[in-house]
């Protein structure tokens, strides 16, 4: 099969997606690609990023085209992804019925090529009506699970469809100017040379106007710049920590926040995460923007097992959550998340408040911070901890809903009374 072949890239999204509706993270599995060629690697990808940000509705089609289930997973995610493909690309429909069947011989010894040849054509011969009919879905016309479409409509009566929207979006391609390199104004004229288009968003922001791998960005290995949401950026701006101040990253990984809050000051910074592979990332991160800090595998929950006793000036809580706010980054969060989950998720949130809090100078400021836009995990998060810490006062609250320039975050600021 060649590299270049859209069967080939039908074959690798098969077996991602059906790797993912199979319970695997779409990070985790995409990394398992990394040995195919580039540009096998990257089509595969598109159809499997954007066969999974259309949650239920290949399912949906499927339900009315097949007779009965596939007792085969990676053949059902190979429809899933084929559907994908002429719903966008219509305009080569010969061709991906083409590639699907040939991507087909290679599973199940071929045993399916008939089906998916058939199923394909009637899709094409009654894809008005199904389409019609999908209308009455809600799962599959909003491509959200139900339970979290109910959760976004009772918090969010008014908003909820432009979250949702936002929610099957490809994601804007965002920039972090790192300022102890370039400024903004500089870089933005260094792209411009490059015949790179983007603006300003405030701050160190730059929005692309076309996303682009970072290996084409100027500058981008010599630490002149990150990718890194609108959205995210809030978090160093928030906590506005100062020349000297001790700081504690307590969720760090993958390191985006920790390397902003170094950009914008000298720092005495500890960032740990649970994960030791993942700390891995933070440090690699740092080493290419010139940054440095103390990087450790740690559970912030367990300060006994890490903390020396010197209080910090300020803490950053970037805490674990449904990342119901980025899902438009990671479409696997619509297969995978459970709504029983988002109870887990503010147990922990409250426990990591409460065991972190301690560790706070007088008048120092925690900063708490999610992906999410479910209110259990934000506001009500943040009213059920200043209950129970009456020492706890709220200097700024900020939601941030998805929209087109940045995806969904809360933030709380919060000051231990001196």
């Amino acid at each position: 099969m060649a590299a270049d072949s859209l069967a080939l890239s039908l074959l690798l999204a098969a077996r991602v997606i059906a790797a993912v509706r199979g319970g695997q993270s779409l990070t985790q599995v995409l990394s398992t690609l990394s040995s195919e060629h580039s540009e096998a690697r990257a089509a595969a990808q598109d159809v499997a990023y954007g066969s999974l940000r259309r949650y239920a509705c290949g399912e949906f089609l499927l339900g009315r085209l097949l007779t009965r289930a596939l007792p085969h997973p990676e053949i059902e995610a190979l429809l899933l992804g084929a559907l994908y493909r002429l719903q966008t690309r219509p305009d080569s429909a010969y061709m991906v019925v083409d590639q699907a069947v040939a991507a087909a011989a290679e599973l199940a010894g071929g045993a399916f090529k008939g089906l998916v040849n058939g199923v394909l054509r009637n899709y094409q011969r009654q894809s008005h009506a199904l389409h019609a009919a999908m209308a009455d879905d809600d799962e599959a016309t909003q491509q959200h699970p139900r339970w979290w479409l109910a959760r976004l409509r009772r918090a969010y009566p008014d908003r909820w469809p432009a979250i949702v929207a936002a929610g099957n979006a490809q994601p804007p391609m965002t920039l972090r100017v790192n300022q102890r390199r370039i400024t903004v104004a500089d870089y933005l004229a260094r792209l411009q040379a490059a015949g790179l288009s983007a603006r300003p968003l405030g701050g160190q922001a730059l929005l692309l106007d076309k996303p682009m791998p970072v290996d084409g960005l100027p500058g981008f290995a010599d630490g002149l710049v990150s990718i890194q949401d609108a959205g995210a950026q809030r978090a160093a701006e928030l906590l506005a920590s100062t020349a000297g101040q001790r700081v504690l990253d307590a969720c760090a990984a993958p390191g985006g926040k920790t390397a902003h809050l170094l950009e914008a000051a000298d720092l005495d910074l500890l960032a740990i995460d649970i994960d030791a592979s993942r700390t891995r990332r933070v440090e690699d991160n740092l080493r290419r923007l010139g940054l440095t800090a103390t990087v450790k595998p740690a559970d912030c929950r367990a300060p006994e097992r890490w903390w020396d006793g010197q209080l910090f000036d300020a803490i950053l809580a970037d805490v674990p959550c449904s990342a119901s706010g980025v899902v438009r980054r990671h479409p696997d969060i619509k297969y995978l998340r459970r709504e029983s989950d988002i109870r887990g998720f503010v147990r922990v949130q409250a426990e990591i408040l409460d065991r972190l809090w301690p560790l706070l100078r007088p008048g120092g400021r925690l900063l708490y911070a999610t992906c999410s836009v479910f209110p259990e995990e934000n506001r009500a998060q943040i009213d059920a901890f200043v209950f129970r810490q009456p020492e706890a006062r709220r200097l700024a609250e900020e939601e941030l809903l998805p929209q087109p320039e940045h995806d969904g975050f809360f933030y709380a600021l919060l000051q231990k009374a001196a």
